[in-house]
């Protein structure tokens, strides 16, 4: 998935990079089945589990769990299109395997596109990108998302979990206007350990280094906004858009996602001061 601003989903021929192999089409009953196995693993997490809006009678569902001292914020999405399988499934396995501790607040988004996922799609039913309209806000889901957001505090890291269908491995998109220490890196590092990482010079139209993208993330130059630039312009100073290969198996991608929230954890807590006791 380009996911700050690149051409659109995969057209009618085969890509040269990685074969053609769509998601195979679900249904309404199996996404809603999906978000409540996430919403049972949140709550067994220690999370509590809200709604924010209804798609085709999946509920949009939003977990928090905030820590009971002042510690950093940080907020994960996933299911913004819905041919791309793997990072619901990587943050429901998160959740079940007790990774969210009090280390930090967390905010999580685990499906975005409830409707483009039981359709296997990247758009939602109506045909709408919605990773390219958090700034005229036309779909009903990410009106009802950013509606949300803005009743949350700032986060001082954000990570979207994505899927590419063209990327050879994992690489990232970084939002750092700051310069704050850069988690990219060990981020990358990290996801090397399970699989290869996309070295091309050139990926989605961006000069690329090690798996790195650090676009111009201004958002007054963009026109349309993926949901990155918009927490990048309202909520967060720290972004990462997180991009595994969809010609590589299932279950290491699931693995890579797992891998770089975890690195990302890691390095945020260690470029901080330490908590109080």
């Amino acid at each position: 998935m380009p996911a700050c601003g690149g051409p659109g989903g995969p057209p009618e021929t085969d890509n040269p990079v990685n074969p053609a192999d769509p998601v195979k089409e679900s249904s309404a009953a199996a996404v809603a089945a999906l978000v409540a196995r996430l919403g049972a693993a949140g709550r067994a997490a220690g999370f509590g589990a809200d709604t924010f809006g209804e798609i085709a009678g999946v509920p949009l569902l939003a977990l928090t769990r905030p820590a009971p001292a002042a510690r950093p914020r940080v907020y994960l999405s996933a299911g913004i299109h819905g041919d791309e399988p793997a990072p619901p499934q990587a943050l429901l396995e998160l959740l079940a395997g007790g990774f969210f501790d009090d280390a930090c607040s967390w905010f999580v988004c685990p499906v975005l596109n409830p409707g483009g996922l039981a359709r296997g799609t990247r758009e939602n039913p109506e045909g709408r990108d919605l990773n390219r309209d958090y700034r005229s806000r036309v779909a009903a889901e990410v009106r009802a998302h950013v509606a949300w957001l803005r009743r949350q505090p700032a986060f001082e890291l954000t990570l979207c979990l994505h899927e590419d269908w063209e990327a050879r491995g994992f690489y990232l998109y970084e939002l750092n206007p700051d310069r704050r220490p850069s988690l990219a890196e060990p981020i990358v590092a990290a996801v090397q350990a399970i699989g290869p990482i996309d070295e091309a010079e050139i990926i989605d139209g961006r000069p690329a280094r090690g798996g790195v993208i650090r676009p111009d993330g201004d958002p007054a130059k963009r026109d349309q906004w993926p949901e990155a630039i918009y927490l990048r312009a309202h909520h967060t100073r720290l972004s990462y858009t997180l991009e595994t290969a969809s010609g590589r198996p299932l279950a290491e991608r699931v693995a890579a996602h797992r891998a770089a929230v975890g690195a990302a954890r890691a390095g945020l807590l260690q470029s901080l001061p330490p908590a109080p006791i």
